[in-house]
């Protein structure tokens, strides 16, 4: 019979246990996913306003040096992510597919000119900023026209920076609710042993003593969900790098590696926090509270 019962009972600590695990693990992992977030923001953005070109259209009597020498200028301007010189040629050939007939058929002749698209490095990407490197090149007296879309530019400023403060703001809010959450599931563990602590007392155990054990089994319980929450951050992290390579999650290895060694120490510091707090509560109960 007592053999039965301790199988019971032991059966009832595995579930316990396992279920602080999981619970662990899936709140770090949901709070790991916003950290990717958090720290991908301004990548994702960037990536975004690099896509944004300014296009500079040249006259048809601009002589082959200046168009070089412009084109030179323009890549190594501290500005410039990237220059391409699209002739009229190329122009044609390209609008031709995207209508799907050969216009200069009916023109006879063609009408467009040669270009050079230019895009910005992200942190150019202001309507200031573009406004006055439009005016430099609109001076160039080879140059016929500068176009670029303003309106673009200024709403992708306004959204990310929105979005950055909205995610700061909910990046607080779980991170809040992790630390309630694995709480409740370390207080619920501990609960269930309050006599053993009040027996323990009893006898004269001191409560350093009695909290020891306590507090390095739930840091234990840490560890190990914060491995599983990593584990799949990583499957995560793994997978958009093959589905979106254009972000480059991965060229920044130092801040990864931080936010995964953050995640886990996260996971070790709540759980010792709730542990120390909530044998302390039962440490300061008298025996006949323990039933309420």
């Amino acid at each position: 019979m007592s053999s039965s019962f301790e199988k019971y009972q032991k059966r009832r600590l595995i579930s316990s246990y396992f279920s602080v695990v999981i619970s662990i693990a899936l709140v770090l992992f949901l709070l790991g996913l916003l950290g990717l977030l958090v720290l991908n923001t301004k990548k994702i953005a960037d990536h975004f306003k690099e896509q944004i070109a300014l296009t500079i259209y040249l006259k048809d009597t601009a002589k082959e040096v200046e168009i070089d020498q412009l084109n030179k200028s323009l890549a190594l301007a501290e500005y410039t992510k990237s220059v391409t010189f699209v002739s009229k040629e190329e122009a044609a050939e390209a609008h031709s597919k995207d209508i799907g007939e050969d216009f200069m058929d009916f023109l006879g002749y063609n009408p467009l000119q040669n270009s050079i698209d230019v895009y910005f490095k992200a942190d150019y990407i202001s309507s200031g900023e573009v406004d006055q490197i439009a005016e430099e090149m609109t001076a160039k007296s080879f140059v016929d026209e500068v176009v670029y879309d303003k309106p673009l530019i200024s709403l992708l400023n306004e959204n990310v920076t929105r979005i950055s403060f909205w995610v700061l703001v909910i990046s607080g809010i779980f991170t809040f609710i992790a630390v309630l959450l694995i709480n409740s599931s370390i207080r619920l563990s501990v609960y269930s042993k309050r006599f053993i602590i009040k027996t323990m007392q009893m006898v004269g155990a001191t409560k350093t003593f009695i909290r020891r054990p306590f507090i390095w089994k739930s840091v234990k319980l840490g560890m190990i969900g914060a491995v599983l929450a990593l584990i799949g951050m990583g499957a995560v992290l793994y997978y958009m790098d093959k589905s979106f390579p254009e972000l480059e999650l991965f060229t920044d290895a130092s801040l990864l590696i931080a936010l995964f060694v953050g995640v886990f120490l996260m996971g070790i510091i709540i759980t010792w926090l709730s542990t120390f707090f909530a044998t302390q509560r039962f440490l300061n109960l008298k025996t006949d509270e323990l039933y309420y």
